[in-house]
């Protein structure tokens, strides 16, 4: 393309008497345009519309060349209109704001000089924990003890917006984030003043993708990520593979969207896609609603993608009139789409750097697990996978072997789309007609990710039919998803403690790593939500309910699976019967003002007054002016050496705190009450808690000290295991570098900034992996530890690292490179060495940059000081 960047037209289109103008994209770059995947066509609109002159050029240029191989090495820059946070990756974020405010004012600078430039959305959904369940006032009580336990932070939160530009906080009970963009906060097309452009974003959660079900771009990213984005840096990203998954046909009755999202994860997960971008399309698409795109896109980090991208069309446009938008705005969405050329055309088949096809109507009811969601399998084959674990209970109990200690309807996966809720609605009346219930050991709850769904489920008259069978409304948030499942049942418990059961959960989430769902739990299974309540009335994980009886009723009867099993026909007039589009505005306002919410008393200052008594919020040590970056030449002991599949939960973990942890006993020393310390994911303001609680997980097998307590590593030069936060204090107290060794995607999991942040007060310089998961990635460079992955067939097991090893990284900040080689050395205690040759897993200039500074706080300080002229300042480069 001789001309890559024309001069920029514009098209136009006229609705109800208004004109509308957008990029002419179509008109200037003619059929190449429609070759490319439709997510490289809003990259494209994003250049665009956002860069100018010789860069845009360079980027326009590189978009199209994408096309010659599917496939580009060129870096990108990308500018999303808003951001999108929870509470718990907001705290920490907004805590270093806070913090930042400080350096700023004690330097002589305004600190109201530091605001975010975009708009920034908080959702406190992050908190909530199943404490009650299955009594009529379980929400209420679940929502009034997570306001006294967060009471706190929550202030922290108001304070925040009320001090910072462009923060809005959505209070507990209105929904899950991903909920909320989806039914409150995406306008699919951004109108300003006539001027068309998509709506795009980023937020930090790694299901930001969800939102990719109805035509929105957006990602996850980390929370550090997210803090230079909300500052006015782009996202810098290389021009990415596109995986195009060419859906045909359509489900047949009784399959669900879930069984679909479980066949996606397994058949991505097997052809290794990691940090692609996945765009659905084909025939099939056509046939899924909203809600079940939606499903399948909210797995992409499960299966390893950074998208899971449908484009827009009628079922977008249907499903932005049942959430109540403004039907002129619905009109200006389809139109825009049409015209820009971003329509979903179910006949075309653009330019993908690989295809996979599934037919829709070979996709089975399946359960993915027990510790991994790309592990799929038939619902029925539970009991072999449970068999291979070869469990022999010692000693006798009245519970099952592999009782079913959790069943959760959780998540924003499954409880965004109504259609999944309501057949779990229906299979729950027909148990209940029949007289079945739910035994004793079980923990029950239903989660929704929208407080619109009570409504639509007690229209149709199917909320008393879930109470009945213990599924009552727990509350509206992340609950069991990501472990605030609260405590296991006293019968579950007595049979772990004797030894005689290894129960397993059972739940609508996306993801099931050992300990995740409750720490005392390493066994669970991912499922749809009716199959949910299924699992649940059997009580059993073992029970074979493709074949076997879920439950015998009170008059003798067998009662199968297919017996339970809503009909579609059942679920649409269900779903006619129980949908108000006015509902769920009206239902999100209502939430919004919750009285115990605005009831909370917050500072009305620039600055946060830090209260020196405080376990939840501390003014963090990494929050200061001045170039910080830790890239040199040096050689260093490995604080650890951790094998495959480590995760953010095992990096810092989010679950409740264990009373008998050392990190219990810190906070009792100042004053806690040790039975009601709350979750780690309540601590993510206090420093000092989140360091001591780095690498603390009983699933996290550490190489360098096997059998050493939990929490505990060898300090090399003493022979001492130590609690880690001590071993590293020795090693900086004597001097002496340290690093960590880890295998296979390194970091994979939920987004967590603190699962970087604790490894940099841990003095950790650089990571080196023989994979990182792309947000994890992000995060250690946005707290200056650089990532580097080790040569081709070299694993912390080959590596064989013995006490007193250390590893020589050769890495001035001069000579380091985006995916360039790093010369490491192996010196052996014994004297022996060993040459690796590792690569910096750093993508662009940018991520250069904030390594040079140390990370992505110091270079915030160093461009604000820099502009007030207190300061020289590195200029951030775009690319």
């Amino acid at each position: 393309m001789e001309n890559p960047a024309p001069s920029l037209r514009h098209a136009g289109f006229t609705l109800d008497g208004v004109a509308y103008t957008h990029i002419d994209m179509a008109g200037m770059y003619g059929p190449d345009y429609h070759r490319l995947p439709v997510v490289l066509r809003l990259l494209l609109e994003n250049a665009l519309r956002n860069m100018r002159g010789a860069e845009r050029d360079a980027a326009v240029g590189a978009l199209f060349a994408w096309l010659a191989g599917g496939t580009s090495e060129a870096e990108i820059a990308f500018q999303p209109g808003r951001v999108l946070m929870h509470d718990t990756t907001s705290t920490p974020a907004l805590v270093d704001i806070a913090a930042m405010r400080d350096a700023l004012d004690e330097a002589g600078v305004d600190p109201r000089a530091l605001n975010p430039v975009l708009p920034v959305d908080v959702s406190v959904d992050h908190s909530l924990a199943v404490q009650a369940y299955a009594q009529p006032d379980a929400a209420a009580r679940n929502l009034a003890l997570e306001l006294r336990r967060n009471a706190e932070r929550y202030r922290f939160l108001r304070w925040a917006s009320k001090a910072l530009s462009n923060v809005r906080i959505h209070p507990p009970g209105t929904g899950i984030m991903h909920t909320i963009n989806l039914e409150q906060l995406a306008t699919v097309v951004c109108d300003d003043r006539g001027a068309l452009h998509p709506d795009m974003m980023i937020g930090t959660d790694s299901h930001t993708p969800m939102i990719n079900g109805i035509g929105v771009l957006g990602w996850g990213v980390g929370g550090l990520e997210a803090q230079t984005v909300m500052f006015g840096m782009p996202t810098m990203l290389r021009i990415p593979d596109v995986i195009g998954v060419r859906l045909t046909g359509a489900l047949a009755a009784g399959v669900t969207a879930t069984d679909l999202a479980l066949t996606v994860t397994q058949r991505l997960r097997a052809i290794q896609v990691s940090g692609e971008f996945v765009e659905f399309f084909g025939p099939g698409v056509a046939t899924l609603s909203a809600g079940s795109r939606c499903v399948v896109a909210n797995m992409a980090p499960e299966y390893g993608a950074t998208t899971g991208y449908f484009p827009i069309d009628d079922a977008t446009l249907a499903y932005l009139h049942q959430t109540g938008r403004d039907a002129a705005h619905v009109a200006r969405v389809g139109a825009y789409a049409v015209s820009a050329g971003l329509a979903l055309d179910p006949a075309a088949t653009p330019r993908y750097t690989r295809v996979i096809e599934i037919a829709l109507d070979q996709v089975r009811m399946h359960v993915a697990g027990p510790t991994r969601p790309q592990d799929l399998r038939p619902y029925g084959e539970t009991r072999e996978i449970l068999a291979s674990l070869a469990f022999t209970p010692k000693a006798v109990s009245p519970l099952p072997r592999h009782a079913i200690a959790i069943a959760a309807i959780t998540s924003c996966t499954n409880t965004s789309d109504p259609r999944l809720l309501v057949a779990a609605g229906l299979l729950a009346r027909k148990a209940r007609q029949a007289g079945l219930a739910v035994p004793a050991w079980v923990k029950t709850s239903l989660g929704p990710g929208s407080p619109a769904a009570a409504d639509y489920l007690q229209r149709a008259g199917l909320l008393d039919d879930l109470e009945a069978v213990g599924f009552g409304i727990v509350g509206y948030g992340c609950t069991t998803c990501i472990g605030n499942s609260g405590p296991l049942p006293d019968a579950v418990r007595a049979g772990m403690a004797d030894g005689a059961i290894h129960p397993v959960a059972v739940l609508s989430g996306n993801r099931n790593f050992t300990g995740r769902i409750h720490p005392d739990l390493d066994l669970g299974f991912l499922m749809s939500p009716p199959l949910v309540i299924a699992f649940a009335l059997a009580g059993d994980a073992e029970r074979d309910l493709s074949r076997e009886p879920v439950q015998v009723a009170p008059d003798g009867r067998a009662v199968h699976l297919h017996e339970l099993w809503p009909r579609e026909d059942e679920i649409d007039a269900a779903l006619a019967q129980g949908l108000r589009a006015d509902d769920f505005q009206r239902a999100f306002r209502i939430a919004s003002a919750n009285p115990g919410w605005q009831a909370l008393q917050s500072p009305d200052t620039p600055r946060f007054p830090w209260d020196p008594a405080s376990t939840a919020l501390r003014r963090p040590p990494f929050a200061s002016a001045g170039p910080a970056s830790q890239l040199g030449r040096y050689a260093a002991y490995p604080l650890l050496v951790l094998g495959d599949d480590v995760t953010t939960d095992h990096l810092s973990p989010a679950s409740a705190i264990p009373p008998d942890s050392l990190i219990a006993d810190f906070l009792v020393a100042q004053g806690d009450d040790r039975d009601d310390l709350n979750v780690f994911a309540s601590r993510r303001g206090n420093w000092q808690v989140m360091m001591r609680a780095a690498f603390y997980s009983k699933s996290l097998a550490n190489l360098l000290s096997p059998g050493a307590p939990v929490g505990h590593t060898l300090h090399a030069p003493s022979g001492a295991i130590e609690p880690i936060w001590e071993a590293a204090e020795h090693y900086r107290r004597d001097g002496d570098a340290v690093v960590l060794l880890a295998g296979e995607r390194f970091g994979t999991g939920s987004s967590r900034d603190w699962a970087a942040k604790g490894q940099r007060l841990l003095g950790i310089r650089a990571v080196l992996a023989v994979s990182f998961e792309r947000i994890h990635r992000s995060n250690l460079i946005g707290m200056g530890i650089l990532p580097l992955r080790l040569p081709a067939g070299v694993t912390p097991h080959s590596l064989a690292i013995q006490p007193g090893d250390r590893l020589e990284i050769d890495c001035p900040p001069q000579r380091l490179a985006p995916r360039q080689p790093v010369a490491v050395r192996l010196l052996r205690a014994d004297g022996r060495e060993q040459a690796l040759q590792a690569t910096a897993a750093v993508e662009t200039q940018l991520e250069l940059h904030l390594l040079r500074m140390g990370g992505v706080i110091p270079a915030i300080l160093a461009d604000t000081l820099g502009a007030a002229n207190l300061a020289p300042s590195e200029t951030a480069p775009r690319g």
